[in-house]
């Protein structure tokens, strides 16, 4: 099956999925400075979810660039992955508005991880299910250290949530730096063959 569909399906829902979050950042009531200050949370958040999902933009495409092909298990689990990525908007607002309460930080959390293991079961499908096709990606993810500790972070700040919000928050912060540089396994790959 051919990957090019899935690869402009995808992109076209990510990017509806970035454009739904930026629409709930809110007009300030007031025209100054101060205005401004009671919309840190949201904004920060904001931020963060955008680099995430900028973050999975990026190393999708780097994944489908090193895939020759695709079937409907692969079909399934990226939906699975849009799915989970789609929630993020509402995790966004919910956190941005309550970012000091326990469960909006975990739930937070709970989003992304499940984004992870969705991503992390299309990478699977990718590498295992299409008839030794996308050797190359196989080559290239080998053990994927990245995506099992970012999952375990994510393990790890979700109870935090209850205990610190601040920690949790931190943790959600490292991950999207540990992932900010694209994962230039895959890239050199492509670029050898």
């Amino acid at each position: 099956m051919n990957k090019t569909r899935l690869e402009a399906f995808s992109d076209a829902v990510i990017a509806i999925i970035m454009t739904i979050m930026v629409l709930d950042l809110k007009i300030p009531h007031g025209d100054d400075l101060e205005a401004l200050k009671t919309l840190r949370p949201i904004f920060l958040t904001y931020v963060l979810s955008f680099i995430y999902l900028g973050i999975y933009w990026n190393n999708h495409h780097h994944m489908l660039q090193a895939t020759k092909k695709v079937n409907g298990k692969v079909l399934w689990a990226n939906l699975l992955l849009l799915f989970w990525l789609s929630m993020v908007p509402f995790a966004t607002s919910w956190l941005g508005e309550n970012y000091l309460a326990p469960l909006p930080t975990a739930i937070y959390g709970c989003v992304l991880l499940a984004s992870a293991i969705s991503y992390t079961l299309l990478q699977t499908k990718l590498t295992k299910h299409v008839d030794g096709e996308n050797a190359l990606l196989a080559e290239a993810v080998g053990g994927d250290l990245k995506g099992k500790l970012s999952m375990m972070l994510y393990i790890i700040a979700i109870p935090l949530a209850f205990v610190n919000q601040w920690i949790s928050d931190a943790i959600y912060v490292a991950v999207a730096i540990i992932w900010f540089i694209p994962d230039r396994r895959i890239e050199n790959k492509i670029n050898h063959e």
